[in-house]
């Protein structure tokens, strides 16, 4: 089923704003008697990217390549085919398909939470939730997995650094992460994709199974997106 001929049959898409971008939401009952809507692949022009000054390229190493063979075939085996397209290029088309394939949007999400998990030992995720979240309020835990996803992710998103964050309490923590511009987001050139296997997904899966909050916020304009973790105040012990 193509999701841009459907566009064109079906009533207008309803607006909604991420991040002051907007996502075109598609009523997906007039196809499966549905109340939901499924995100349309809303395309980001590259007219609107502010070329200010030019931005260092991130040149992916040994081990880079090895995550990216790695999180493809995961992609494989839940779209249930490979991509013809090398590299890359493959991951993106093959992330395309998760979500043109999925019935709905919460139905792309789970597929993407699930190949995020495959990705780790279980008992890993397990011990980490249980033994290292809870320390000083989830700061020890979201400053570890700031600096974790600068190491090991910059060949998905693109050069990103760890930046200072404001917590709850009124003090800051360098536990955020700051994308100058996410390759994600401007290799698929779709809002739809980044919202469905990027965004929702990984913020389910770094709160549900790491016990990490976070929110993630991405930058229509400039490609680039921050990553800033929801830790809590330290309980007062009486």
């Amino acid at each position: 089923m193509k999701m841009m001929p459907l566009a064109l049959t079906l009533p207008a898409p309803q607006t909604v704003m991420v991040s002051s971008s907007p996502i075109y939401l598609l009523p997906t009952s007039s196809l499966q008697n549905r109340t939901s809507f499924r995100a349309f692949c809303s395309s980001v022009s590259p007219e609107t990217i502010h070329s200010e000054g030019s931005k260092a390229e991130y040149k992916p190493g040994i081990l880079d390549h090895f995550f990216l063979n790695s999180f493809r075939d995961k992609l494989v085996k839940e779209v249930g085919w490979d991509s013809e397209k090398p590299g890359y290029g493959g991951l993106i088309e093959l992330a395309k398909a998760l979500m043109m394939n999925s019935r709905s949007n919460s139905h792309t999400k789970d597929a993407a939470v699930r190949i995020l998990k495959s990705l780790f030992p279980p008992l890993l995720l397990e011990l980490y939730k249980i033994l290292i979240a809870p320390i000083d309020g989830g700061k020890v835990a979201a400053m570890m997995v700031a600096r974790v996803t600068v190491l090991t992710c910059q060949w998905l998103m693109g050069t990103c650094k760890v930046n200072s964050v404001d917590l709850p309490d009124g003090t800051s923590c360098n536990s955020g992460v700051f994308v100058e511009r996410c390759k994600y987001l401007e290799e698929s050139k779709c809002v739809g994709i980044c919202i469905n296997t990027c965004k929702l997904p990984t913020q389910s899966f770094f709160k549900d199974y790491m016990g990490v909050p976070l929110l993630m916020e991405p930058n229509f304009s400039d490609y680039s997106c921050q990553v800033t973790p929801r830790t809590r105040a330290p309980s007062l012990s009486s």
